[in-house]
């Protein structure tokens, strides 16, 4: 093995490419720890001809490790998980080149930039593999384990999720579940450090590669909470997942965002009213593409969301209806006037009697608004008149004009 390439340290220790089955088994640890720091050299792939020999040493190593793992022959060490829990943040944790990440604006809705594959995928998909056999192998103690798998840990974990492989990002969706199931301490950390990510991503940086994975994650989480939901909860509802309805590439996670959003209804069918609130307090200021537009209103297509609606139609109706009604008279988009009569007769069609009533209240408060409007028109043009005729005194407030004195236009001519 190259002393040039390896460090010392795993070339002075036993031998990393013997197999397990061939020590006994007061030596595997050893061995153990041994492939470990074998596998903690990391190559550079862009010359896939460069230390060729060396990479299929720790790719073999990595398979050794895996298998090991796998067995559960013996229970994880505190030496044993540390060295792990380094090679994988050593093989892992690495920023991406500045020019990883497209600089160009997200495009559409739906639309997702062609995938970028990372070269070292070969050992990186091992590791991955490795990390996650480790993570749920009953052969490691979670109370052990949380001293090395801790919140600097998982922070450096999340922050992967912005790769633009997608095969790294399904990889760190099934591990990060993994943690989430076996370290319940961690849990509210996890939570609170998604919803960061959330937040960064709608309020400041509009541009993230991992959003869906997450929200794939916590489909299964949300299903998980107890009930009667936790006020911890329904924040992480009004103020990470709503506002995600925000973003011009909200297409690209809708689908997993709406299981999210309907899991809390399905275990709370009173938030319906606030979840509409809020939808409609996002969706009209974001982008032309979606002004309570088509994606909006594809919503009513989904039976869940038209039985939830009918079971809170006294409070929800009079939040929809003034919004159809402005969108019947002023929208300049045709499929969208069409989804929207589709919707108000729905809606007239499950409760006749209320949409009416609030049909009336919109035209009622729409008149008033008017009469105000042209009320307060006129104040203004009686003021400007009198100003024109009132004499000027010494603490009276005048409207000053750009107006140039014959004389000095004159001279400019």
């Amino acid at each position: 093995m190259s002393s040039a390439v390896f460090p010392s340290s795993v070339v002075a220790g036993i031998e990393p490419l013997l197999s397990f089955k061939d020590v006994s088994n007061t030596e595997r640890q050893n061995l153990f720890i041994s492939k470990l720091n074998l596998c903690s050299v990391v190559f550079d792939f862009s010359d896939p001809n460069k230390n060729s020999s060396e990479k299929d040493m720790k790719r073999q190593a990595l398979l050794d490790l895996i298998d090991f793992v796998n067995s559960g022959t013996s229970r994880f060490t505190e030496p044993m998980i540390s060295a792990s829990c380094k090679m994988v943040a050593i093989n892992l944790f690495r920023g991406f080149p500045p020019n990883y990440r497209s600089n160009s604006s997200c495009g559409g809705e739906t639309e997702e930039e062609e995938p970028v594959f990372d070269p070292a995928w070969s050992h990186l998909q091992l590791v991955y593999e490795l990390l996650l056999k480790f993570i749920s192998s009953s052969s490691l103690d979670a109370k052990m384990g949380k001293k090395f798998i801790d919140h600097s840990f998982i922070l450096r974990l999340l922050e992967l999720f912005d790769s633009e492989d997608p095969r790294e990002r399904d990889c760190l969706k099934t591990i990060l579940h993994r943690i989430y199931g076996k370290f319940m301490v961690h849990r509210p950390f996890i939570r609170k450090a998604v919803s960061n990510i959330f937040y960064r991503f709608v309020f400041e940086m509009d541009r993230h590669n991992g959003i869906a994975e997450l929200l794939e994650v916590f489909g299964s989480v949300i299903s998980g909470f107890a009930l009667p939901l936790k006020e911890e909860h329904k924040i992480f509802l009004w103020r990470a997942l709503i506002p995600l309805h925000k973003p011009k590439s909200v297409g690209v996670y809708l689908q997993q965002l709406t299981y999210c959003v309907t899991q809390f209804l399905e275990k709370e069918p009173k938030l319906a009213s606030s979840v509409i609130r809020g939808l409609l307090k996002y969706w009209p200021v974001t982008n032309s593409q979606k002004e309570v537009a088509e994606r909006a209103l594809f919503l009513w297509n989904n039976d869940h969301v038209i039985s939830l609606v009918a079971q809170n139609r006294q409070d929800i109706m009079p939040l929809i209806v003034p919004a159809l009604e402005k969108n019947s008279q002023n929208h300049w988009n045709q499929a969208v006037l069409n989804l929207t009569m589709n919707v108000r007769k729905m809606l007239s069609e499950m409760d006749e009697e209320l949409f009416l009533a609030c049909q009336r209240k919109f035209e009622e408060e729409e008149e008033k608004r008017v009469a105000v409007e042209e009320k307060r028109k006129m104040t203004w043009e009686r003021l400007e008149t009198a100003a024109a005729f009132q004499p000027v005194t010494g603490n009276t407030a005048v409207l000053v004009r750009s107006v140039m004195a014959p004389a000095i236009a004159a001279s400019l001519a």
